[in-house]
């Protein structure tokens, strides 16, 4: 369907591609990976036309529809959810427009003279109509807004008063309605809770299309994809199979080049060696020409290309008493909207738990209360006398300065510590050479998000509160911060729609339900044994 056949590209002086070739077939789940800024969304513009190889060619096959969602959300306002959504939908949206004008020609007496080819051009397009399942396309919307976490207030309210994170839902419901041939999905799991995510995953291992995504999510890699093409150094490698086994044999081709390098590094050392000890020796000259135009022959082998790994190391957080922090009988409102009514939960030291929850369930809100970033309506909420909390949300990004520069921001915070363990500690979160001289103000939010958490752990509390930490960092990122985060002796309560990072860090588990809240003595991987479920409500 798609061949990308010896590509070449280059933006500025950054060399994206070279002599790269791959190809998406027909019904194939391919995964795309790469370190940022490898090039995958100048893969995906190519793909669709938005930009040129420099070399090569980007060969689409005759009739090929391309859907394709990427993290730049158009204009939207003006009209409804469900509106907007079905206006993506490809020619059932041209019709239905056309329809609703050749209508209202219909009631006009203007044209009465035109009457016959207008209701002659409308019966065609009706039976086009009818021929696309155009009847069932509002209800069809519906259901994948509803599959992406609207409820059916949202969907006939207006788009253009949606938060960012919730119109990037509408522009993915706009391409999953549409149903092309080929879906290209850049980060489609960003600004997605864990039920939409399950039910995405779901819809798209049941898409009969073909499909070239890239995702932060490991777990939903996994599951979706039956092939991964790496973006490394230029060149473009297929690798049959999931995200996990692609791992796997990205170690082992790593080691085999590895041992392969050292044994011919081994063998042109013990060949240098002869020919520089008898080069001036008239005796061995034929012997020493005839090893130097045997090396001149020999194909080298490459080592490995290393990627850059940064461990980052918790300093030791201040030991807390063994209760961090209690609700006693806490009920909280907004308006009529009643979030708690009486809750009771007690967080001891070294606890780590997760929130779960469907949303509007209150788990910001639990967040917000235990930190103090929150008043109660009624009944008590303590923290222990030596508990110094630390609080990840959106809201943190106000600390950075806009006119300073990365670099800058974490020096003014930490004046104390040196240029080198800074460095090392923006390197570990993705900042790394010029990146250090950005502006805070020209930061995307991923990467002001990522410079918060970088500040925060660098200087450990000894109980972290943490409302979707993981959004918007890579997947190098995220095992850097699990790895991390393992060895933390502190206590933690989080929110998260990363099922990888759920099961790695919690050992309890506080759902919230309608019933009231339930909890889980083990961490999210027994939750799932336990309910039979990844989420509430959700089947596994």
């Amino acid at each position: 369907m798609i061949r990308l056949e010896s590509i070449g590209k280059q933006n500025g002086k950054q060399i994206v591609f070279i002599d790269a070739s791959a190809a998406l077939q027909k019904g194939e789940k391919i995964g795309l990976v790469g370190p940022n800024g490898a090039g995958k969304t100048t893969l995906f513009r190519m793909i669709t036309g938005q930009e040129q190889p420099d070399e090569g060619q980007v060969a689409v096959d005759r009739g090929v529809t391309i859907g394709y969602f990427s993290q730049e959300v158009g204009e939207m306002s003006g009209r409804s959810v469900v509106t907007e959504v079905m206006d993506g939908a490809g020619p059932v949206s041209a019709l239905i427009t056309e329809m609703r004008a050749l209508e209202a020609d219909m009631g006009d007496p203007d044209k009465a003279d035109e009457m016959d080819t207008i209701i002659e051009r409308y019966g065609e397009v009706q039976h086009q109509f009818e021929e696309l399942d155009g009847y069932s396309l509002d209800g069809r919307a519906r259901e994948v807004l509803d599959g992406l976490g609207f409820s059916q207030e949202m969907m006939d309210g207006d788009v253009g008063k949606l938060s960012g994170g919730w119109k990037m839902r509408v522009a993915l419901a706009r391409i999953l309605l549409m149903r092309p041939d080929a879906l290209l999905l850049d980060e489609p799991s960003n600004h997605l809770d864990i039920e939409s995510l399950i039910w995405l995953e779901d819809f798209l291992q049941n898409y009969s299309g073909a499909l070239f995504m890239t995702s932060h999510d490991r777990e939903f890699m996994n599951r979706i994809c039956t092939k991964i093409v790496e973006i490394d150094a230029g060149s473009l490698t297929t690798y049959s199979g999931n995200y996990e086994f692609y791992q796997q044999q990205r170690a082992i081709a790593e080691k085999n080049q590895q041992a392969q390098f050292e044994r011919q590094q081994a063998m042109l050392a013990k060949e240098l060696d002869f020919i520089a000890r008898f080069k001036a020796r008239a005796s061995h000259a034929a012997q020493v020409q005839s090893r130097v135009k045997k090396l001149d022959k020999i194909d080298r082998v490459e080592p490995p290309k290393r990627r850059q790994v940064v461990d980052f190391e918790f300093r030791p957080a201040p030991r807390s008493g063994e209760d961090v922090a209690q609700l006693k009988g806490v009920s909280k409102s907004y308006g009529s909207r009643t979030i708690y009514d009486g809750l009771d939960f007690h967080v001891r030291r070294k606890e780590r738990w997760c929130i779960m929850g469907v949303n509007g369930a209150g788990k910001s809100t639990l967040l917000k209360l235990i930190t103090g970033t929150t008043d109660p309506d009624a009944g008590t909420v303590s923290r222990g006398p030596s508990v110094k909390v630390g609080y990840f949300a959106q809201h943190a990004m106000d600390i950075l300065d806009g006119d300073r520069t990365v670099f800058e921001q974490l020096q003014d915070t930490f004046p104390q510590s040196g240029q080198a363990p800074l460095r090392a500690l923006a390197g570990c979160f993705g900042f790394s050479g010029d990146e250090m001289d950005k502006k805070c103000r020209v930061l995307s939010g991923g990467e002001k998000a990522r410079l918060v958490m970088a500040i925060m752990l660098f200087d450990p509390p000894n109980f972290l509160v943490l409302d979707e930490p993981t959004n918007h960092l890579d997947i190098a990122t995220k095992e850097m911060l699990i790895t991390a985060l393992s060895a933390y002796e502190g206590t933690m309560l989080f929110v998260s729609h990363d099922r990888h990072f759920l099961a790695a860090l919690s050992n309890r588990v506080l759902e919230l339900t309608s019933e009231g809240v339930r909890t889980y003595g083990g961490g999210y991987t027994e939750y799932v044994q336990s309910t039979g479920q990844e989420a509430p409500g959700l089947r596994s």
